[in-house]
């Protein structure tokens, strides 16, 4: 009987032996997570079709959730490499902070991306410091937002004005870029409640080529309006791509309304708009690790949308797999 239950049962030694497997294991985990995945910077690239039937090809770089610390040489380095993409235009979709002293640091990173035309709106991160916080709240889609100090927004703002990106925040902006026309419009921060949309509600230029909206989370009250009032894409940021993810299945939150589906990359956002979210390049001082979700920026070619979609606001299915490369 007792030659039994030692076969039946582990000894001592042997759930020993299986503790110090899964806390090594984890233990790899955290190391790669923190020290190199976090660090693992890349470039994605997407193809959309999203511009009106007849427009030039336009080459945009999304950047978003830099969540800059003043000592993070190697992020600053790779982000000064960005402008080696020749991008026509670029966007920046929040979250840019998370110090004090950051903000020489952000527009030293931007290099000679500030001399090409440039888009912008804030997130949270750029109005108030991160603090600590217990990590199952982000799997509560309401929860009691923790604010930290206000950082200086007004300095980053003042800097990328001055060299020519424009605000979006609650007003459109129409401009030309590449022998594209643009009617591109946005909304402050979502997440902490600050998105006026009525500000700008209504149609785009019928005229334009390319008609933009641009906000940081990705909530889908914000983007249904966006949607209604007929925009081609809807840029945004703010999930970290759900930043740890699991093999297989993804992210676990998005730490916003949207669907873990849209949580990074292309999707179809209604008939007509697309969205794209981006993974953004960092993370919060307090939750230094990503898996399975690299940081990232990324290079969308825009593209003339098939004309049987402008017309009805339906494409082929075999057209979008194609082209947004799925």
């Amino acid at each position: 009987m007792v030659s039994d239950l030692s076969r039946r049962f582990p000894n001592r030694s042997t759930l020993n032996r299986a503790a110090l497997a899964t806390a090594g294991a984890a233990a790899l985990g955290v190391g790669y997570a923190s020290l190199i995945e976090r660090n693992a910077f890349a470039l994605r690239e997407a193809t959309m079709p999203v511009l009106a039937p007849g427009s030039a090809t336009l080459r945009v770089l999304h950047i978003s959730d830099l969540h800059m610390m003043p000592n993070q040489k190697l992020k600053q380095n790779w982000l000064r490499e960005l402008d080696r993409l020749d991008p026509d235009l670029v966007v920046n979709t929040g979250d840019n902070l998370s110090h004090m002293k950051s903000v020489p640091a952000v527009v030293q990173s931007m290099g000679g991306l500030l001399a090409r035309p440039g888009l912008f709106v804030f997130g949270s991160n750029d109005y108030f410091a991160p603090k600590p916080k217990n990590p199952m709240k982000y799997f509560k889609k309401e929860h009691r937002r923790v604010l930290g100090a206000p950082l200086p927004w007004a300095d980053l703002r003042a800097a990328f004005t001055e060299r020519g990106w424009l605000d979006v925040t609650h007003v459109h902006r129409e401009l030309e870029v590449a022998g594209v026309r643009i009617d591109a419009a946005g909304v402050d921060d979502p997440h902490l409640q600050r998105d006026r949309y009525d500000t700008i509600a209504g149609p785009p230029n019928p005229l334009a080529q390319l008609k933009l909206g641009i906000t940081h989370s990705p909530e889908p009250r914000v983007l249904d309006r966006f949607a209604d009032d007929g925009y081609d894409l809807v840029l945004a940021g703010h999930t970290h791509g759900g930043q740890l993810c699991l093999p297989f299945y993804g992210a676990l939150v998005t730490n916003c309304q949207l669907d873990r589906s849209r949580v990074k990359g292309p999707s179809r956002w209604g008939a007509h708009t697309r969205l794209h979210v981006s993974a953004g390049v960092g993370t919060s001082p307090y939750a230094p690790a990503r898996f399975c979700c690299r940081p990232e920026a990324t290079l969308l070619t825009l593209v003339p949308a098939p004309r049987e979609e402008t017309t009805s606001g339906r494409g082929s299915a075999a057209v979008e797999s194609a082209v947004l490369g799925r």
